[in-house]
């Protein structure tokens, strides 16, 4: 497979003088089209700020970003906020939704920019993506008056609207139960398999055993990879062991 992303010693760096940390000290990495990739690690050790700075949501201060050719590095704001709402989505662990509109809306409203002459088809695949995760019947609901499981779902379609070439997540179940957060895999899951690269922060090693790779941080660096085959929903138990066993020998 081709590579979407390429980072390439990237370095990220927060405070003055003394004060200055490297919370990204020279990192390498590269997300492939149609991959679905997890990064793990303990609390402050860069997962976020990789994640932020592969997408172009946040600037280096050194290295360079590449996306499908595309020097990040070197775009300008505009350049970069094109390329985040065309070709990329984002999931968080607590969606940013407006108050003040309903669940249909929240989910069409950053497609606006780029579509404003086609509201109704807007509002038809918008449609589409809550029945498919679904979600269906809440659509004129208030985001106040739905689960935190229905939201997330919400979120996702929001994210899929503009058909992205890749989803960022950043720790996306970490906010729901069990089941929902399986659920939410599962949509995650078919999504990868239509194509789409997906790359999720994540510190729950059953969602990491969900990928077919997993990066390992610590303090601003990837210490380790893990390679696993594509899920086939049949061998979860083996691959959990797998992710908490690479996380025992590396001490994470």
């Amino acid at each position: 497979m081709k590579k979407l992303i390429i980072g390439d010693h990237i370095v990220k760096s927060f405070g003055e003088g003394d004060e200055r940390r490297h919370v990204l000290d020279g990192v390498s990495a590269f997300i492939k089209e149609g991959e679905f990739v997890a990064v793990m690690g303990p609390s402050g050790s860069g997962k976020s700020t990789l994640m932020f700075a592969l997408s172009g949501t946040d600037d280096v201060n050194g290295g360079t970003v590449v996306f499908d050719n595309q020097d990040l590095s070197a775009a300008s704001e505009n350049e970069l906020s094109d390329i985040r709402r065309t070709s990329m989505g984002f999931v968080f662990q607590q969606p940013t939704m407006l108050k003040n509109l309903n669940i249909l809306d929240n989910i069409i409203l950053p497609s606006m920019r780029d579509h404003r002459r086609n509201a109704a088809s807007l509002t038809i695949k918008a449609r589409a993506l809550m029945k498919r995760v679904g979600i269906a019947e809440l659509e004129k609901r208030d985001i106040t008056q739905v689960s935190g499981g229905q939201l997330q779902r919400a979120g996702i379609c929001r994210a899929l609207m503009n058909s992205p070439r890749i989803i960022f997540g950043d720790e996306p179940t970490g906010a729901l139960n069990s089941k929902s957060a399986q659920e939410i895999m599962d949509i995650f899951s078919e999504i990868n398999e239509e194509g789409t690269a997906i790359m999720l922060v994540t510190h729950d090693a059953n969602v990491a055993a969900r990928t077919e790779r997993i990066m390992f941080m610590s303090d601003g660096n990837i210490v380790s990879e893990l390679q696993l085959p594509k899920f086939d929903g049949t061998d979860m138990d083996r691959r959990v062991e797998s992710v908490t066993a690479k996380m025992l020998e590396i001490g994470i």
